[in-house]
């Protein structure tokens, strides 16, 4: 007792002499932004030889770090052990704050303060189950009893399991404690949407929502301490008349920013909602939030469903949930709430959809036909699951039975099932790892068997498995395999094993495509296949990141080079042609614009140009150069290029035109190069050019476009 009432004294006293002077500064005993360790001393392997810039190989997004550098253990994977130490140093502050993340596993994955070589404090990351998040949070040592004396700090890594590394960043000596502690705050659910404040420069936060007292939504958000940059949004109409309990990790100044979290019937911020500068106009965008991968892309009685891969608090990548969106005509789009949410088996990868028409998994409980999602549930380690839908894909239940693929190997991932009607099953393809896949049968979508294993070179992830007619010939069909940059195998299945032809061959020469998938359950009568890729295109300074590349319908047809997958817009595109412009026969000069009375950001072109004794002939969309050279025999537009051969002496191009992409189609879809652009000074004019020559165009067709919003 006597010791403690001296150190209240003392500590009083230097209170009220800092009510004079200024407190003393922090001392910064390391913030890990230099290219090395420094006088640290690295044992074992899991530290590497420098500090990490920021998420390593194979791990889940690291946040919460402060400039580019950290101390991260995952260093080759959790198979790694090792301790990183400091130099000696003496305890001059009250508090040492210090920002942790990592396993909860103390002795294991820790950072420990020794003096005279014993452990005198420890703290650890907060993670030990599955769909943890890898954010770094401020933790406080009260080191007062410890005032002049010299200390180590030791950061330790012996965990070889789940969880097995340590993340630490900026270790300073302060007279302020910086401990977050849990900081919550209530409301009442009378209206659709929760809104959250978004600023970018801001510290992830991990937040919880309880509903009713359980916590059904968990997520990592740049939650704005000041003013927002955008406002995202959490929709709870479901929960109507229930208490949601809002909770976060905050230092006691910032708990205030939970009480600007509001209930309101609209999107707080959204009075410009599909009218914002870079937003694409017949491209599909999340209303908020990040979207990658097209997901689950299937159609049922007259309605298709876009599934994708979403971040609903954040302009990056993280917190994957699967978007929903729905359309009767693959232009325009109606946002659903949120289909499936990350849970204790981890966030929700990639997958795909069918509708069970012979209720083959006994999920049906109505008269509608059970639509089921098949994904993968990234956690400590990757499985794939289910999700069903008994209301036409309104509302999703996760199958109980969970995962229905236990893990396999690596990063196995990303389900592309198909109905094999042959022999009445479901085929699975599925990525394994490196450039390697997997097929797999079932007869209910819960029990896998594996078939065979599939090589496409130089391709990853996100896999592609469909039967398509050659040149339109029901009688004469290829399988088509491929991956996530689209580079396809041509074959045959028999049930047990995909036999590749040829290939690899390439679909895709453009800047803004990946992941692409194709719907299931298209009807007989229609008979298309039709893609959507993942058009990999940044949306500076907007509330929303990416978009949807425009449905595409793919055929396969005979060429010199064998069968190859051609790609052309759907017709429904037509729905929104505006005023037409046509010519036949214009000449194109080398100098002059025949186009110059034109100008806009969005445009249908179809052009059939003849070449004469041109060099080069093209268009100049935007400001930006879609060139045909005919001395290189190739197709070009921003440092993306095509073999493309005249037909007859002739080039036929078909090019859209939004405001933050450039589709070019050449000779009826032979050539497919999305691209992703931000026109200079939002350039609107169109200008048609010949070069080294004079070209013609047999015909000439200019639909100035409108918007599917």
């Amino acid at each position: 007792m006597k010791h403690q009432a001296w150190r209240f004294l003392a500590w009083w006293c230097l209170a009220l002499l800092c009510t004079c002077v200024a407190a003393a500064p922090d001392i910064v005993i390391a913030d890990f932004e230099g290219t090395d360790y420094g006088a640290w001393k690295a044992e074992g392997e899991a530290f590497g030889s420098r500090p990490a810039a920021g998420t390593l190989s194979g791990q889940m997004t690291v946040s919460g770090f402060l400039g580019k550098g950290l101390v991260n253990s995952f260093f080759n994977g959790d198979g790694t052990v090792g301790t990183l130490t400091s130099p000696a140093f003496t305890v001059e502050r009250p508090f040492i704050n210090f920002l942790v993340g990592g396993g909860k596993y103390p002795g294991e994955t820790c950072i420990n303060l020794l003096l005279d070589g014993q452990q005198v404090r420890t703290a650890t990351g907060p993670n030990d189950k599955p769909g943890g998040s890898e954010r770094l949070r401020w933790h406080s040592w009260d080191v007062a009893d410890f005032a002049g004396k010299p200390a180590v700090i030791q950061i330790v890594d012996r965990r070889t399991a789940g969880w097995g590394h340590i993340n630490v960043d900026h270790i300073f000596q302060s007279e302020e404690r910086y401990q977050e502690a849990t900081r919550t705050v209530v409301r009442a659910l009378e209206k659709t949407y929760l809104n959250f404040p978004v600023a970018t420069a801001d510290t992830v936060r991990r937040l919880t929502v309880e509903i009713d007292g359980e916590a059904p939504r968990e997520f990592d958000i740049h939650l704005a301490m000041g003013e927002p940059d955008f406002w995202v949004f959490m929709d709870v109409d479901a929960f109507r008349g229930k208490t949601a309990g809002i909770s976060a990790e905050l230092l006691e100044k910032d708990a205030g920013v939970l009480q600007r979290v509001c209930n309101e019937d609209a999107i707080k911020g959204a009075e410009n909602l599909y009218r914002e500068t870079y937003r694409p106009q017949f491209h599909f965008t999340t209303r908020r939030g990040w979207n990658n991968d097209p997901n689950g892309l299937v159609h049922y009685d007259g309605e298709y469903h876009l599934f994708y891969q979403h971040n609903p608090y954040g302009r990056n990548w993280g917190n994957m949930h699967w978007g929903h969106a729905m359309s009767e005509d693959l232009v325009h789009w109606q946002e659903l709430p949120v289909a499936l949410f990350p849970d204790e088996l981890g966030t929700c990868f990639s997958g795909s959809a069918v509708v069970d028409w012979n209720n083959t998994a006994g999920l049906q409980t109505g008269d509608e036909k059970t639509l089921v999602c098949i994904y993968t549930a990234a956690g400590a380690s990757a499985t794939q699951c289910l999700a069903y839908s008994n209301d036409r894909g309104r509302t999703w239940e996760k199958y109980e039975g969970n995962p229905v693929l236990d893990h396999i190997i690596g990063g196995n991932r990303d389900p592309k099932v198909i109905w094999y009607e042959p022999e009445r099953k479901w085929i699975m393809a599925l990525f394994m790892d490196k450039n390697d896949f997997a097929l797999f049968s079932s007869p209910d979508l819960k029990q896998w068997e594996r078939l065979c294993d599939v090589t496409i070179p130089g391709s990853s992830e996100c896999p592609e498995f469909f039967e398509i007619a050659l040149d339109g010939n029901e009688e004469d069909t290829r399988w088509v395999f491929y991956g996530g940059n689209a580079l396809y195998l041509a074959g045959r299945f028999d049930g047990k094993t995909f036999t590749p032809e040829s290939g690899p061959h390439r679909l895709n020469y453009g800047n803004c495509f990946y992941a692409s998938q194709t719907f299931t359950d298209i009807p007989a009568e229609d008979g298309r296949r039709i893609m959507i890729g993942w058009g990999t295109m940044q949306m500076p300074g907007m509330p929303f990141n990416q978009m949807m590349d425009f449905p595409v319908q793919l055929t396969l047809r005979r060429t010199t080079d064998g069968p190859r997958l051609f790609a052309q817009p759907v017709d429904e595109i037509e729905a929104i042609r505006g005023r037409r412009h046509a010519w036949a026969g214009l000449q194109l000069p080398e100098d002059g614009n025949p186009l110059a009375g034109i100008s806009g950001d969005l445009f249908e072109i179809h052009a059939e140009i003849e070449l004469r004794d041109a060099a080069q002939v093209g268009f100049n969309v935007r400001g930006i150069p879609v060139t045909y050279d005919t001395g290189r025999k190739q197709l070009s537009c921003l440092g993306s290029s095509a073999p493309l051969e005249l037909q007859d002496g002739t080039v036929r191009l078909r090019i859209l035109v939004d405001r933050t992409s450039i589709e070019i189609f050449a000779n009826d879809g032979q050539v497919y190069m999305p691209m992703g652009i931000i026109p200079s000074d939002n350039c609107r004019s169109l200008d048609a050019f010949s070069r080294g020559g004079s070209a013609r165009f047999v015909s000439l067709e200019i639909y100035e476009m409108n918007s599917a919003w």
